[in-house]
């Protein structure tokens, strides 16, 4: 084959890759979004301000993933280590309350988590950061004891023969077998966090839920469609970016 034709074939590939695409949608809407305002302006006469402009999208939507990050990571390494230690013989008995807890933790919504918190913590992004933590704690401990105890034992056996101690079992074998079925968790997590961080605002914490909020306040649909529109395209480009992680995953256990 020649080098040009090879060539050819990896920038089609390229440009037609959907996390590719679904990233240029989202930079698109970010650093676009001001270049939109005659058609904002257009499909809503009778607004006098059709795009928000207290705050760039840009500066919203990083702030955005930060809150959704931080979030998210504190989840992560709290489930894991939770799923973990309740799959240890030392820890098994505390399996029944640790469901109990993540369960609770994902039915009791997120806004009354924030009322909670807000008379303790202030306004701002650390009650936010609670309540996007306990909503994420469900997926992620669910996922990380399904794939702790989806091991094979004759994998576990062979790993003893071996000489291997309960650590270096759990890091060497038990942890990487699990990965795909803790970052399917972990991706479900962050995706309904992205979502969900739109409320923050609602306490002062400036995310893209900020426009949206201003938006059903001042009954501005162009502000909510423009926050709107943003956060799924957020949701998107990390559903993709973790599916695309899940796949190297996989074929890095191949080797």
């Amino acid at each position: 084959m020649r080098p040009g034709s090879t060539t050819v074939r990896w920038r089609m590939a390229f440009l037609t890759d959907r996390l590719t695409l679904a990233v240029a949608v989202l930079v698109a809407l970010v650093l676009g979004m001001p270049l939109l305002k005659p058609l904002f302006a257009a499909a809503f006469p009778a607004l006098d301000r059709p795009l928000y402009e207290a705050d760039s999208f840009l500066a919203l939507t990083l702030d955005h993933l930060a809150l959704v990050g931080l979030s998210s990571l504190m989840a992560v390494v709290a489930g894991c280590a939770a799923g973990v230690f309740v799959t240890r013989p030392s820890g098994a008995e505390f399996r029944g309350i640790l469901e109990a807890v993540a369960t609770m933790g994902q039915t009791f919504p997120p806004v009354a988590v924030l009322a909670v918190a807000v008379p303790v913590m202030g306004f701002g992004p650390k009650p936010a950061l609670i309540a996007l933590t306990l909503y994420a704690l469900l997926p992620i401990v669910e996922n990380t004891v399904a794939g702790l105890e989806g091991v094979p034992e004759a994998v576990l056996e062979s790993a003893r023969g071996l000489g291997m101690g309960p650590v270096e079992r759990l890091f060497r074998v038990e942890l990487p077998l699990a990965a795909p079925v803790i970052l399917a968790g972990v991706r479900t997590a962050v995706v309904i966090n992205v979502g969900t961080a739109a409320i923050a605002s609602t306490v002062g914490a400036k995310t893209l839920g900020l426009p949206i909020i201003v938006g059903l306040n001042g009954s501005n649909q162009a502000y909510v469609i423009q926050g709107a529109v943003i956060v799924a395209a957020l949701a998107v480009v990390l559903d993709f970016g973790f599916d695309r992680l899940a796949a190297l995953s996989v074929r890095w256990r191949r080797g």
